[in-house]
């Protein structure tokens, strides 16, 4: 047994040029975790609440109150627990914090440290995170979806949707994944310099379109996937990150780059007619984060034949997974460690996931570091889907690299990918 001696907070740098929280924990072994908080561009209103300070220096970004938070409270309020005691260690916090949303002492500050500290577990035990997590059950590695073209809230609205990602499901090993991935982002970016269409790259790492159109984007996808020399729906097939709620006002869906608004049974038509045409094979909140009817309506149309995700309609609270997963509504859901706070409450929504036969994603945020904790949250938890960003900058690299060593430690894998993911291609 081991325990926790101090806990320290820094402000660091995140994707975006931002500061952000990394947390150290140091036990009376020796031992240190550390980890840092990432954050998001496109959030659900009902996340846990990051603390910045506002007021005019780095534009109210700035997070010494939430390392304050940390260094005087949290720390203090830690000293002397059981590392290996993670549900006691985050109720704590949040019991210290004392809101619903984690507004008090900030979420970027409780994520950081909570993940920390099962990083100083591992490092006790001797085990990488991954099987510290895993304990004695088999694993594998996640099927990525990368992203290849980025718009919407990652990329100032060039496009309303807000990824367009590759899903390497025909690939035998995650080595090969990212290797057809790096493939098709090549192949893009060519196609859009040889067109005059590319703006940059944008959050995520993807490119930043110029296209006119979001369906414009689904097509140069598949045309790019079919220049790497792949098989669309075979080989590599597509998800979107659809993020409606950034275009939603007043009872309609306003795809501003198009001068386009649509009522939810037009929107539903065109998703309808998407999957229809291309090789789609999972959407992520294709209606707003309150719009439950719609959300049941996408999923009583399309649910067989793809995977339907919610993001900001379910912000990894298992209270609400259960609820709106019962009502019909998604059969994926996207989790996200800081849109809830701790490692434990993460855990509680993949458990909820699990219990109601729905999917699971783990996700990085558009502002992210060097931290690889979700990759080894990823394959611990046995999560058959990883969606880190695209296959540019080094915040994202660094988590598809971390893939490639546990890859390498575990040699002889269970079957890759998971043999239920996306069982429909497979099917005529």
């Amino acid at each position: 047994m081991s325990f926790i001696e101090s806990v320290r907070a820094r402000a660091v740098w995140d994707s975006r040029g931002c500061p952000t929280v990394e947390a150290e924990v140091r036990l009376d072994s020796g031992a240190r975790g550390l980890a840092i908080a990432p954050a998001g561009a496109s959030t659900g209103a009902g996340e846990a609440r990051e603390l910045r300070d506002g007021g005019e220096r780095l534009k109210g970004l700035g997070v010494d109150r939430a390392v304050r938070a940390v260094n005087e409270v949290l720390g203090p309020c830690l000293q002397g627990m059981d590392i290996t005691d993670q549900v006691g260690i985050d109720a704590a916090m949040c019991s210290a914090d004392g809101t619903a949303d984690k507004s008090r002492l900030g979420a970027n500050a409780i994520t950081a440290v909570s993940l920390a500290c099962l990083w100083a577990a591992s490092r006790q035990a001797g085990l990488p995170l991954w099987r510290h997590l895993s304990g004695t059950n088999e694993v594998r590695l996640p099927l990525p979806q990368i992203q290849i073209f980025g718009g919407g809230a990652h990329a100032k609205g060039s496009v309303d949707v807000q990824d367009f990602l590759a899903v390497p499901h025909g690939a035998k090993s995650f080595a090969q994944s990212l290797e057809w991935v790096a493939e098709v982002y090549h192949a893009a970016g060519k196609a859009l310099s040889a067109q005059g269409k590319s703006l940059g790259v944008a959050d995520e790492g993807g490119f930043w379109p110029q296209f006119g159109s979001n369906e414009g984007a689904i097509e140069a996808l598949v045309k790019a996937i079919e220049a790497a020399g792949l098989r669309p729906g075979r080989d590599v097939s597509i998800a979107l990150d659809l993020a409606s709620t950034q275009y939603f006002a007043e009872g309609f869906y306003h795809w501003r780059s198009e001068n386009r608004r649509f009522d939810k049974d037009q929107l539903l038509q065109l998703y309808t007619r998407w999957v229809q045409d291309y090789p789609i094979v999972s959407m992520e909140d294709g209606f707003a984060e309150d719009d439950i009817e719609g959300m049941q309506a996408m999923t009583h149309a399309l649910g067989h034949k793809l995977q339907i995700i919610g993001d900001d309609f379910f912000v990894t609270n298992a209270p609400r997974i259960a609820e709106r997963a019962g009502q019909g509504a998604c059969n994926a859901v996207l989790i996200k460690p800081n849109q809830v706070g701790t490692v434990s409450e993460t855990r509680q929504a993949l458990e909820t996931c699990r219990a109601r036969g729905l999917g699971s994603i783990v996700s990085a945020r558009s502002g992210e570091t060097e931290d690889v904790s979700i990759v080894h949250l990823a394959v611990g938890w046995g999560v058959a889907q990883l969606k880190v960003g695209s296959f540019a900058r080094s915040e994202r690299m660094a988590k598809w690299n971390e893939g490639l060593r546990i890859e390498e430690d575990l040699g002889r894998a269970l079957p890759y990918p998971h043999p239920h993911l996306f069982a429909w291609q497979h099917s005529s």
